[in-house]
């Protein structure tokens, strides 16, 4: 079903229908036709024209009416609008039908229609009682310019208003709404059937501010037809309500005789009276009056059919007071029990249920429900709001993205808008519930931000602990002292972080960011805790290196020539390398800013390192102790005291060398089997000494004392073993080792010795030479005699002096007698064409000179004299291959 249908349904073509079928029809017709109008809420129709089939006119959305700071203030009331313009944009519609059906769907429709929503209190509500037939419509119609259906009196005299109608009266300030109520004392329900009668009454009277009473003028003085059980009805129903407003009841006379109305009046104010005095009362008002609950007016009316421009100038003056209505001395002044405009749908809709379950009906309470419901209802619509709003989203995509510039202050404007929202559509209701459901609200609406707020500071923590991060290495690198560096950013990032939480800072929250903030100076702390331990760490690192190259290489270099003075050594370099250290250390430490106990540990540390770092060394040098002592003995050994290498003349004590040369390296043994930084005295050389060395003193000790072998053990006296890098059982296997491995060495000097002995032995005994001398006398004359065999010896010992150093006959035959047979033997012929081939050289470069050379002595005579032949030059050159023969053969000689 389309809007226009639906719409011209629920104001009122049905009722249409039934009066006049065809414009009914022509009515659905014309709504249907133009429903594309009214979609969207854009445009408004006017119920009356469509009603009467008028063209339908494009009206444009009627501003909000204004709400004028103070709820009195009105401009004058406007004239009673012409009939052509009666019930313009009044919208009535059936509020609850004949059988009691609440008509929820139109009333809300009708309170969006005519914009009650924004009227906050500036409203009122008229309601209209009569008897049936009583021109109560025609009335209202005349009054509020409304368009309610009017009895056709030409069709007879029958029930026209059904139910309960709604309108809203045209062009009277503040805005007024209008109810048409069904007649009493109507032929259609009976005389038995009142119950809708008394519910419609206790409805009118707990909703409307003013109540018209129609009575007709003959009627007054009567007791059935002057409606006094309709005055009754109404009383009683203002039992029900126990804590009522006061109510203004406003008596229309209508048809007014010649009987003045300061006669009519007082008699129906004596009725009135007496109505009120006779109806049962809760025993809690038993004397209450009558002016408690209501302000009685009169009025008298004159008659419609037979004086109708009278009765109209008389409607016009009784509409000027309903203008300014709610003003104070207005007729609806008492405003006690008001409910806000926006609640008047949910507030008819609560009363009426109460009323037709028959339970007592609370006035104040109601107010109360009502308020509640409407401002859960408005807080639920502003969250809803709040939810989709673009701003809020877009503002907490960007929170959790990344940090947001005045993100408290946009959110806070947001919260505000949406709170402002909240009060100013809930600001005529009950005070305590608004505060409370506005609390609530509010603890939403926070709810719904924090995670955003939550998102924001933990940027905040990370990127502020980022820049400290950085800021706080810049400050190392540039040189600044570690305490410093670390407390002046600290300060400042904190105050940092401050702000950039005061920024977030929400106006409506309470937020302590104290989590956040407590969260971010712990990883400051372990941050720099951390930095701090590595930096400890480096330059802890960096002294225990320093000290490890000052300490190294000098102790290898003094446990390698280890002697007496070797382990003092060793303590003055530690103790000064180590002092050094420290007081370098120490400055260095002064910029962290550490407890004394602290630094005093790490001294201690770096002092430990220092003797580590000695005995490390020392135990890496008795590793290879045997290596160092035969190292030393073959120094000492095959080295003179000037360091020249031995040669084994046979003039050597090799006995006394290998003794010293042994003692030596007992001494680097006994040096490296202990370490020795304390200055503590011990007794390992002497035991040493006495174990490997004296071997008479010790064989005469083991007998006088009848003890074991000093080196029989595992410990050292006096030496913790800790302390222990060789054991006398270690010291005692190094020694016997070193002993065979040396071995070798002195029996190879021995034999050198020997040998060099055996070389140098040519000469033959005395005795012989003796014999050689008697014996070849006659021999040696000759040779005197004849100098031509003086000369062949000379010159065969000159070739087998050559041949003996070219063949290194010596050297040959110190391998032994038959290898150097043989070797000779191979190497004889060579070395004689060698030899021969040496000499025709040196022939054959002397002739070639020779021209040369007698030139030169004819030039040069009288400076150079005589000159040699060619014969002696030859003999010079063979004397002088001579001896560099024999230079060579001393030289290698020597060498062996």
């Amino acid at each position: 079903m389309n809007r226009g249908r639906w719409l011209a349904r629920r104001s009122g073509v049905n009722s249409l229908k039934h009066s006049n079928p065809g414009r009914g029809q022509q009515a659905l017709r014309l709504a249907s036709s133009r429903s594309s109008l009214l979609k969207g809420g854009r445009r408004r129709i006017s119920i009356h024209r469509l009603l009467h089939g008028a063209s339908l006119p494009v009206l444009a959305r009627a501003p909000p009416p204004t709400i004028f700071s103070s709820p009195y203030s009105y401009p004058s009331p406007p004239p009673l609008p012409a009939e052509d313009k009666m019930g313009e944009d009044c919208c009535p519609i059936q509020l609850i039908d004949r059988d009691g059906e609440f008509n929820l769907v139109g009333v809300e429709h009708f309170v969006k229609t005519v914009k009650l929503p924004e009227c906050g209190l500036s409203y009122a509500v008229v309601s209209i009682l009569g008897p049936q037939s009583g021109g109560k419509s025609t009335l209202l119609n005349h009054l509020f310019g409304t368009n309610f259906r009017e009895m056709d009196a030409f069709r007879g005299r029958s029930q026209t208003t059904k139910g309960i109608w709604l309108a809203r009266c045209a062009d009277i300030q503040p805005c007024t709404i209008v109810m048409d109520l069904e007649g009493t004392d109507g032929r259609e329900r009976g005389e038995d059937d009142t119950t809708f009668e008394k519910q419609s009454a206790l409805f009118a009277l707990a909703v409307s501010d003013i109540v018209l009473i129609n009575i007709w003028c003959h009627d007054i003085g009567r007791e059935q037809a002057a409606n006094k059980p309709l005055l009754k009805t109404v009383f009683q129903a203002m039992m029900r309500l126990f804590s009522p407003r006061k109510t203004a009841l406003l008596f229309v006379i209508r048809d007014i005789t010649k009987t003045p109305l300061e006669k009519l009046e007082p008699i129906l104010r004596e009725d009135i009276q007496k109505i009120w005095d006779n109806v049962p009362k809760p025993q809690a008002h038993e004397e209450t009056s009558l002016d408690e609950y209501f302000n009685v007016h009169v009025v008298a009316l004159s008659s419609y059919e037979e004086k109708e421009e009278q009765f109209k100038e008389q409607v016009t003056n009784l509409r000027q007071r309903f203008c300014h209505s709610i003003a104070p001395g207005g007729l609806a002044g008492d405003r006690r029990g008001v409910v806000p405009a926006s609640g008047f749908s949910f507030s008819a809709q609560q009363i009426w249920k109460v009323i037709k379950e028959n339970r007592d009906l609370d006035l104040p309470a109601h107010k109360v429900m009502v308020a509640t419901v409407r401002c859960e209802e408005i807080a639920n619509e502003k969250i809803a709001h709040m939810a989709a709003d673009e701003e809020w989203l877009q503002l907490e995509e960007a929170a959790h993205d990344d940090i947001v510039p005045g993100f408290g202050k946009k959110l806070s404007v947001i919260l505000y808008k949406c709170l402002s929202g909240y009060d100013m559509e809930t600001i005529y209701f009950d005070e305590s519930v608004r505060a409370l459901k506005r609390q609530q609200l509010e603890t939403k609406l926070l709810e719904l931000v924090h995670p955003a707020y939550q998102s924001m500071l933990g940027h905040i923590r990370t990127r502020t602990l980022d820049e400290f991060k950085e800021a706080l290495e810049k400050a190392l690198e540039k040189g600044e002292g570690f305490a410093v560096a670390a407390r002046d950013c600290t300060q400042s990032f904190i105050l940092k972080f401050d702000k950039g939480c005061e920024d977030a800072a929400i106006e409506q929250a309470r937020w302590n960011p104290s989590k956040f903030r407590d969260k971010f100076l712990r990883d400051i702390d372990t941050y720099v805790a951390s930095v701090r331990a590595a930096k400890l760490s480096e330059l802890t690192t960096l002294y225990e290196g320093q000290l490890s190259r000052a300490l190294s290489e000098p102790v290898e270099s003094l446990l390698e020539s280890a002697g007496d003075d070797t382990w003092p050594a060793i303590r003055k370099l530690l103790q000064r390398e180590t002092n050094s250290a420290i007081s370098e250390f120490s400055f260095a430490l002064s910029a962290f800013d550490l407890e004394q106990e602290a630094v005093d540990k790490m001294l201690i540390k770096l002092e430990e390192h220092a003797r580590s770092v000695v005995e490390s060394k020392a135990k890496e040098e008795a590793g290879r102790v045997l290596i160092r002592m035969k190292d030393r003995f073959s120094t000492l050994f095959s080295h003179d005291a000037d360091s020249m290498p031995r040669v084994w003349t046979g003039k050597e004590d090799i006995k006394a060398i290998t003794k010293t040369a042994r003692c030596a390296s007992m001494k680097l043994m006994s040096v490296m089997s202990a370490i020795r930084l304390d200055d503590e005295n011990d007794k390992i050389e002497n035991t040493l000494s006495l174990a490997l060395m004296d071997t008479a003193k010790r064989v005469a000790t083991s007998r006088s004392t009848e003890s074991s072998d000093p080196l029989a053990s595992s410990s050292w006296e006096e030496v913790p073993s800790m302390k222990t890098l060789i054991t006398p059982v270690q010291c005692k296997s190094l020694w016997r080792q070193f002993n065979v491995e040396t071995e070798y060495t002195v029996t190879q000097a021995i034999s050198a010795q020997e040998s060099h002995k055996r070389n140098n032995s040519m000469l033959p005994p005395a005795w012989a030479i003796v014999a050689i001398l008697v014996l070849g006398f006659n021999e040696f004359m000759t040779l005197l005699r004849n100098p031509l065999y003086l000369f062949t010896i000379f010159v065969i010992f000159l070739v087998g002096k050559a041949l003996w150093v070219q063949l290194d006959i010596s050297g040959e035959f110190s391998n032994g007698a038959l290898p150097g047979l043989l070797s000779v033997s191979t190497k004889l012929l060579p070395t004689v064409i060698n030899i021969l081939r040496r000499l025709v050289d040196e022939g054959q470069r002397a002739a070639a000179a020779e021209p040369n050379r007698n030139k030169e002595l004819d030039f040069n005579d009288s400076r150079n004299g005589i000159h040699s032949d060619s014969l002696s030059t030859a003999s010079s050159n063979l004397t002088l291959q001579e001896g560099v023969i024999e230079c060579s053969s001393s030289q290698r000689q020597s060498c062996d």
